[in-house]
């Protein structure tokens, strides 16, 4: 493999390389070598020169830490800081981190491939939720676009149930599948069925978004995600919130507490959401950040440094450094270039899932795990009208050959995941699928009335639920997953209930009560003993609680007034009174308002100072 060395300015650390691996969205590898102060841009300008791709900045690196905390590598910031003490060799995905808002405005069908990949991944691991019939006109555009045409001498009648696409997918998505692929996409090229694949998911509530699992002040697990309209909440199938970016004022958050401030329907709106860990908050809270300046922003110039703190205590801070959507646009929209050749995986390479060739039925070389229901499933779901592609998501441990180290599964968990969101357009399916073209428009009429009143959006007849390997925040699937990820005491909801129910703990709670009262009555009682105005408006300035925040605030205040004086004062007392004859002292002593500032204001200051000072100290030698 070839091994690129990038060279540093920085003398000090030429001897010092570092190996990298960065996994790419065919799960091929690319392998480099970094010096320690190397910075992330140096990686994905690799990455992007591999590929030849000019339309870079809808992608990003990401990585894992020690604590399985997934984060995006920062490009102005060197690889080392960020890596911290992982081991070498570096491990690292290449994946999509901003989904196009319109995929019709990608200029390059280099870039459109590259998200097409994505998306097959989003759709593979379950963050790309989709109803029966989306699933299987999505499933039926994969087919297309790796195996062409449908040919009943080379394609066996159940050719599809090997073509892992779904988590679990059902014997009656399999033959939906095959009949859009067999009736409705014969003649597209692998180029234009990966076109009408993107058309139609980018419709999709679920498109691009990159969900992290949060409990809600009731307890209750939610996914959050960013899309291109705004922030969005997810729980069960339903989509409960959507607050579009412009409504959005301020993110924030502290320790595990994620806070959403907006306005809504003219009325302030403030979401609060618990994370599992304080690190897995943090990356919550950049990751919108950083989606929110995407998006919105119209240039880049007008992104500013975003604080997760007030005025007076040090927080978190970061600033978004990149080109925003609307430049990303106008750039593509400028390349003269011919279009660069686009190198589609072979069949089978892919580790997401198990690919046909076009003559025979190649199983993957390595096993999997039947993600397929049984005879009875395949009898009770084709009996259901309402069956969905998307159920229960499958543990990624499916995926890996058992005779391979431990190593090889921890990398394959590490960058199979997507950071990046997208509006909701109508699909534009293109001519030849026009059959499907008013049941589609009919549908998302529907979605515009159910979003314009305000309500709920129900987004699938399942539950959202992607797979917990696959989340930013780490999720153990054997320990339960999503459920298990926070701790009783997170949940209000969950301690109320056991408070009412466990008569032992309503009995110590009372006698607290009981206790509390007793101290309270002594309390009172001795202060009532107390003399004195000046002792017990003290005593009440201490007991307040509003009281004591005010006083806090004012004593804040005098310190912040009291320091800026002891630097104002000898700065002008240097410029006015000494003979020192530096040159941006001389230059600020020239100029008229200076002049008129000494001549008006601080000489007669000076001269009434001087004349009190001189009468006090008269008075006192005559006493």
């Amino acid at each position: 493999m070839k091994m690129l060395r990038f060279r540093s300015p920085s003398i000090r650390s030429l001897d010092q390389e570092i190996l990298c691996t960065i996994r790419l969205l065919d799960d091929s590898e690319l392998s480099c070598s970094i010096q320690k102060d190397t910075k992330g841009q140096f990686l994905l300008d690799h990455v992007c020169n591999h590929y030849n791709l000019l339309e870079k900045d809808y992608f990003g690196i990401r990585y894992v830490d020690p604590e399985k905390q997934r984060h995006w590598l920062e490009p102005n910031k060197p690889v080392v800081r960020q890596m911290k003490s992982a081991h070498q060799p570096y491990m690292m995905c290449f994946r999509v981190k901003f989904y196009p808002h319109e995929p019709m405005k990608i200029k390059e069908e280099l870039t459109r491939y590259l998200l097409y990949l994505q998306l097959k991944r989003d759709i593979y691991h379950g963050r790309l939720l989709c109803p029966f019939v989306e699933a299987a006109y999505l499933g039926a555009c994969i087919v297309q676009a790796e195996l062409g045409d449908y040919d009943a001498e080379e394609h066996p009648c159940d050719y599809i149930r090997d073509f892992k696409l779904f988590p679990k997918q059902s014997l009656k998505l399999e033959r939906k599948i095959m009949e859009i692929h067999k009736n409705e996409l014969r003649g597209q090229s692998a180029a234009l069925a990966e076109l009408n694949m993107l058309q139609r998911a980018h419709s999709l509530e679920t498109y691009g978004v990159d969900p992290h699992p949060c409990k809600d002040f009731t307890g209750a697990t939610a996914f959050l995600g960013f899309t291109a309209t705004g922030f969005v909440v997810f729980q069960g199938n339903k989509r409960i919130h959507l607050l579009k970016w412009m409504d959005v004022s301020k993110l924030k958050f502290e320790g595990k507490t994620f806070y959403v401030i907006g306005i809504q329907k003219e009325k302030k709106l403030v979401l609060t959401f618990h994370t599992s860990t304080p690190a897995a908050c943090k990356h919550l809270w950049k990751c919108g950040v950083e989606n929110q300046a995407f998006y919105k922003c119209a240039k880049s110039s007008q992104i500013k440094t975003v604080s997760s703190s007030n005025i007076f205590f040090k927080g978190s801070r970061f600033r978004y450094s990149g080109r925003v959507a609307k430049e990303v646009i106008e750039a593509s929209s400028k390349i003269q270039r011919d279009a660069p050749e686009v190198r589609r995986a072979q069949f089978g390479q892919s580790r997401s899932f198990n690919s046909l060739s076009h003559k025979n039925l190649i199983m993957n070389m390595e096993p999997l795990v039947p993600a397929l229901p049984s005879t009875n499933e395949y009898e009770e779901t084709a009996a259901d009208s309402g069956a969905v592609a998307v159920k229960d998501s499958v543990p990624l441990s499916s995926l890996e050959p058992p005779a391979e180290p431990a190593a090889a599964e921890h990398r394959s968990v590490k960058g199979d995941t997507s950071a990046s969101s997208n509006d909701l357009q109508p699909p534009c399916v293109s001519t030849e699928n026009s059959n499907l073209r008013p049941q589609a428009l009919k549908d998302e009429d529907g979605f515009e009335e159910e979003e314009e009143a305000g309500g709920a959006l129900t987004i699938s007849e399942t539950a959202y639920s992607p797979c917990a390997s696959m989340l930013p925040s780490p999720v153990d699937d054997s320990q339960g997953g999503v459920d298990l990820l926070f701790s009783p005491v997170q949940s209000p909801a969950r301690l109320l209930r056991e408070l009412h129910a466990d008569p032992d703990i309503q009995a110590q709670l009372e006698a607290e009560r009981a206790r509390d009262r007793a101290y309270e009555r002594t309390r009172l009682a001795a202060r009532s003993q107390m003399s004195g105005v000046l002792t017990n408006s003290l005593r009440l300035l201490s007991s307040n609680e509003r009281v004591n925040a005010c006083m806090l605030s004012v004593v804040r205040f005098v310190s912040v007034v009291v320091g800026v004086l002891l630097v104002t004062v000898p700065a002008l007392l240097l410029l006015l009174e000494s003979d020192i004859n530096w040159s941006f002292l001389h230059e600020i002593r020239q100029t008229p308002e200076f002049e008129q500032f000494h001549y008006e204001y601080y000489c007669p200051l000076r001269r009434w100072i001087l004349c009190r000072i001189s009468m006090a100290m008269e008075n006192l030698w005559s006493d």
